[in-house]
């Protein structure tokens, strides 16, 4: 079996459930952060919101603030923006060489 084939079935932690996943090895560093960033952010939520929402609006509430980090952070790493200031700078440039 080739290196990169290579799984590994890993038991993660996952608030109050323990969940095992095949990953490859260069994703299970990945995995293992994603299921901290679940705890940590149902550990912000439980203490908050608990007897006062049921366990279901609990997990919404965790899911849609690390959906939101998550969408942040793809805006923040929108390129487009700069690749069109490069595109026109580019062409500016080309012109005056031109002359």
């Amino acid at each position: 079996m080739a290196e990169d084939n290579k799984t590994l079935k890993i038991k993660l932690h996952l608030y109050d459930t323990d969940m095992s996943v095949k990953v490859s090895p260069q994703e299970e560093e990945s995995y293992r952060k994603a299921a901290k960033l679940i705890v940590e952010t149902m550990n912000t939520y439980v203490p908050i919101l608990k007897g006062k929402r049921s366990e279901k609006d609990i997990m919404y509430a965790a899911m849609l603030a690390i959906a939101l980090r998550y969408e942040q952070e793809a805006m923040r790493n929108d390129t487009i923006p700069f690749t069109d200031i490069l595109g026109k700078l580019t062409s500016e440039i080309e012109e005056a060489l031109k002359e």
